[in-house]
């Protein structure tokens, strides 16, 4: 099977299994994130192939939507070998999807290759801007968490533990990870971007209390 029809047909089966969600990581993430990461290879010069498989099957097995205690990624692992692809080229994809995800303030970035720092870059401008706004309180909802506790001031978690087990508010979760995304990016072409979405949400932020004030 060719690159481009491994491609379309595991595009087909990301769109199939993340149709129905609420969270904000649907099949318009993926979408978004696929998109944006080609954009950056594009101007990166990086392995399109590895970039496009890593992106569309990134958040398959994202440990916010499953509880197996063990980090390889299964189910992507799995989709790949039925597409007939070298072992080699599986273990690139899935070190991605292992690293990809932000665990804390404090929690140092393993991810190490350029393709891996093109998809985590698309997959964290998403989380920022308009669209990130609207995802977050997505998952919030999602999550039954409150919009915003003035009693609960945000944390900068020193451990994934301590990330991964919050339930804090979702306006905290732009203090704790979100206003942090922009200085994160790796790649300079997200680097530019991102300064403009940063500043769509700190905009939201001052309005967001000035009206929690009665403003």
């Amino acid at each position: 099977m060719i690159q481009n029809d491994i491609i379309q047909k595991t595009a087909d089966y990301i769109k199939q299994e993340f149709s129905g969600d609420s969270s904000g990581h649907d099949w318009w993430h993926i979408c978004r994130v696929w998109k944006n990461a080609l954009a950056i290879c594009e101007q990166e010069k990086a392995d399109r192939f590895i970039v496009e498989l890593a992106a569309l099957l990134h958040d398959l097995d994202d440990w916010k939507f499953n509880e197996s205690a063990d980090e390889t990624p299964q189910r992507a692992k799995a989709w790949m070998q039925g597409c007939g692809l070298a072992d080699p080229l599986i273990d690139r994809v899935c070190e991605i999807i292992m690293h990809i995800s932000y665990k804390g303030a404090q929690v140092e970035n393993k991810m190490n290759s350029l393709e891996g720092f093109i998809v985590q870059d698309a997959d964290r401008l998403d989380a920022i801007g308009a669209i990130g706004i609207g995802r977050a309180f997505a998952y919030g909802g999602f999550k039954n968490r409150q919009m915003y506790d003035p009693d609960s001031p945000p944390n900068l978690h020193a451990t994934f533990e301590q990330y991964k087990n919050s339930k804090s508010a979702t306006i905290n979760h732009f203090y704790e990870k979100l206003l942090l995304l922009k200085d994160m990016m790796n790649t300079n072409a997200a680097k530019r971007i991102a300064e403009k979405r940063h500043e769509v949400m700190l905009q939201f932020l001052d309005q967001f209390m000035r009206e929690w004030e009665g403003g």
